[in-house]
């Protein structure tokens, strides 16, 4: 059997794919501390021990919070302090993370602190990280960060739970915390001082989402790019749009590389055309002023402007992907500890204005893959565009057919469809903008990432739906058009399609359909299919979670 995966944290070199894949992935990723880790994390709580020592006021270690910054308390009370600080910022609401955020925002905790610049013993992140091992997660409400003084109230469920406080899910239990704890012979912590705003004073939460998030971005545009090659051979579409030479002459790389993709998923095909093929077979003027031809020379924006649109997303993703490498191997708790200089410095990297940035560009460009989708999908249905396919995708019978006129194939699918874009794209107003004053006015500009970030895994969610139900009638036109003729690649897609949703020969209802193509997407199962994978792991897998 291959080795389990392995995580070494170091505070550096975390990145985001691998944050995603050890929570989404196998459940026996082993994580723990490097070295060097320790001996700086060790050596910040020196210092900081020194500091107390010297009875130097030390924010939210000595002194009250935010506005009670001013309020200086005696080193022996430290104690006291951090674990208040954990119990009165449990307040959130609304419903709670799924267990893959908990698990990344536990993850991403521990990476920052084993920067070794908080004053937190290694013992515990630690504790954190068999937690995380044993499967005993926060429950944690989504709702009640703004972003800026760090998810404090998010944050105080994971600190709750390593204290022993409220309840936790334990493999996939919900327990009092302590009893978790207990059963698993893992004691709970005693804060030491600092320790409780270290852990809770940070992007964590909101980058957990962002991250996951880009994640589910990334298969979308190749999902977005399948439905585009899969569109192009259920319309004899005119791929000459995908030419190199087009894309050279305006080379954004996302653009570039999603006409390399959709060729790539067409190779082989004979329903697609060409401009090539549509210049042998037309018509000559032979000396007449007018002639109309007998098929379009392009294609529709949705289909010849794929690219272009998709690729935004791409090079979204490209500079997303770099700012979230750059959070979650950050310091984002306050205040910090210079070891070299003997040095105590308050600042402010808790403010997560590069995650609520990232996710407001990301989920615009990620809402625009189901107005492309949908449009796509208003051609495919439509008879008046569809190349001679019948409408709605219905099975085409004899007037004289009982069944005749009874059915209506995909009509229910496209409606639904326009109704999740349009929901996709009501979700896409910038959430950054709106900074609240809070907190008497000590946190007065706040990043809003943490509800930026839930909206780009909302606008994910959508756009899966909106792609699902696209991809099934691709699935339906493919069949109607003769899928023999259709890539390798699109055929073992509309393979795999098949073992979940049967041909449509009658009305009948696709909801479960629906959810079972979703699963294929979530899980890469489409990828896979197809044997393109951007990560360099080709497989011929048709399994599904």
């Amino acid at each position: 059997m291959p080795a389990a995966p392995y995580i070494e944290l170091d505070g550096t070199s975390l990145s985001p794919r691998a944050v995603a894949a050890a929570v989404r992935g196998r459940d026996d990723t082993r994580v723990t501390l490097s070295p060097s880790a320790v001996e700086r994390m060790r050596a910040s709580v020196g210092l900081k021990e020194t500091l107390l020592a010297e009875e130097v006021p030390i924010y939210a270690v000595t002194t009250g919070f935010g506005d009670s910054c001013v309020r200086q308390i005696s080193p022996d009370k430290a104690h006291r302090l951090q674990r208040g600080l954990v119990l009165y910022h449990l307040n959130g609401v609304g419903p709670k993370a799924v267990p893959e955020v908990a698990r990344a925002t536990m993850l991403i905790r521990a990476n920052a602190l084993a920067k070794g610049v908080s004053g937190v013993r290694p013992e515990t992140v630690w504790t954190l990280l068999e937690c995380l091992a044993r499967d005993i997660l926060p429950l944690i409400p989504e709702r009640g960060s703004v972003g800026a003084s760090g998810d404090l109230v998010p944050l105080c469920y994971l600190a709750a739970a390593l204290i022993g406080e409220g309840q936790v899910l334990h493999r996939g239990t919900v327990r009092p915390a302590l009893d978790a704890l207990s059963d698993e012979g893992i004691p709970p912590l005693r804060l030491e001082p600092k320790e409780g705003i270290a852990l809770i004073n940070g992007t964590s939460f909101a980058a957990a989402y962002a991250v996951l998030a880009a994640a589910d971005a990334q298969e979308l545009t190749f999902v977005a790019e399948l439905a585009t090659a899969m569109t192009l051979e259920a319309l004899h579409g005119n791929a000459s749009a995908l030419h190199p030479f087009v894309h050279a002459n305006k080379p954004h790389p996302g653009q570039v590389a999603s006409a390399k993709a959709i060729r790539t998923l067409l190779e082989g095909s004979r329903l697609a055309t060409s401009f090539e093929d549509i210049l042998v077979r037309r018509e000559r003027l032979d000396g007449r002023g007018y002639l109309r031809l007998n098929e379009k020379i392009q294609d529709t924006y949705s289909v010849r402007c794929a690219p272009q649109i998709i690729g935004i997303v791409r090079d979204t993703l490209d500079w997303t992907d770099r700012w979230l490498d750059t959070e979650i191997n950050s310091a984002t708790d306050n205040p910090l500890f210079d070891v070299d200089e003997s040095g105590l410095h308050l600042g402010g990297n808790f403010y997560a204005g590069h995650i609520g940035q990232a996710m407001d560009s990301l989920k615009t460009t990620v809402a625009g893959l189901a107005n492309l989708l949908d449009r796509q999908l208003a051609l495919v249905v439509d008879e008046k565009f569809n190349a001679g396919l019948p409408p709605n995708l219905i099975v085409a019978r004899p007037p004289d057919d009982p069944e005749a006129g009874l059915h209506h194939g995909f009509k229910g699918m496209q409606i639904a469809a326009s109704a999740v874009t349009a929901e996709a794209l009501k979700q896409t107003g910038p959430v950054s903008v709106f900074s609240r004053s809070t907190e008497a006015h000590n946190q007065d500009i706040v990043s809003m990432g943490t509800i930026a970030a839930r909206d780009a895994r909302t606008v994910n969610g959508l756009v899966r739906e909106v792609a699902a139900i696209h991809l099934l009638a691709l699935a339906q036109a493919l069949d109607l058009r003769g899928v023999e003729a259709a890539s390798p690649a699109v055929r073992a897609v509309h393979r795999l399609i098949r073992k979940h949703s049967a041909f449509v020969t009658h009305d009948r209802r696709l909801d479960h359909d629906i959810e079972a193509v979703i699963g294929l997407i979530e899980t890469g199962a489409l990828r896979r299919a197809t044997g393109i994978d951007d990560t360099g792991d080709d497989t011929d897998d048709d399994t599904t979670a």
